[in-house]
């Protein structure tokens, strides 16, 4: 399981290497400087109505949704996650963290997973809810964003791009978080390539 996984990478630290192991998403320290994220949201679009995040740990989305709570609680803040790998939106539906039973790999590598981890489900808990798009919306949104904003969109940030043009995430002043392009070219013309 990934709890085992990270407990033999704790376990496995060198004393002869100075410094402290920063989890990549389950640390506060990681999550607060996520939710700058938020706060700069706010500053471009003060009036936003929602904002949509890939969901791959919870560390991003847990940042930004913490801060912009804080700020302008009335914004909805939704999970972008692909049909693939769901673990928040089952979650939700059962009210508790659970294993995501239908779990297969995709391109969308850096969003979804097979569970919510324990320590994230009470910052996530409370989002507006998940929104499960289909592998087909990723690639078009990935192809969207680089013909409109010239971005090339890993799949987790098309994921988050493909729920806000659902129209799933309401009326209004809609972001979607684009965190990053970490994508072989070769894939990414593969996959935007085959779009209608």
């Amino acid at each position: 399981s990934y709890d085992e996984c990270w407990r033999t990478a704790e376990s496995h630290t060198s004393t002869r290497m100075a410094g402290h192991f920063v989890h990549p998403f389950d640390d506060d320290r990681f999550i607060a400087g996520n939710g700058t994220a938020g706060l700069e949201i706010l500053e471009d679009l003060p009036d936003v109505d929602a904002i949509v995040a890939p969901l791959g740990g919870g560390g991003l989305l847990a940042g930004i949704a913490a801060a912009v709570m804080a700020i302008k609680p009335d914004t909805r803040i939704y999970a972008a996650e692909p049909e693939t790998a769901a673990p928040l939106s089952a979650s939700l539906a059962a009210g508790r963290p659970v294993y995501f039973e239908n779990w297969s790999a995709s391109f969308v590598d850096g969003a979804g997973g097979k569970s919510v981890i324990a320590s994230m489900w009470p910052l996530l808990a409370p989002l507006a809810g998940s929104l499960v798009v289909t592998l087909d919306e990723v690639a078009r949104a990935m192809k969207f964003a680089a013909e409109r904003a010239h971005v090339i969109a890993e799949g987790a940030a098309g994921c988050a791009v493909a729920a806000a043009l659902s129209g799933r995430a309401g009326r209004g002043k809609v972001v979607a978080v684009v965190s990053g392009g970490n994508i072989d070219l070769a894939k990414f013309a593969t996959l935007v390539g085959a779009c209608d």
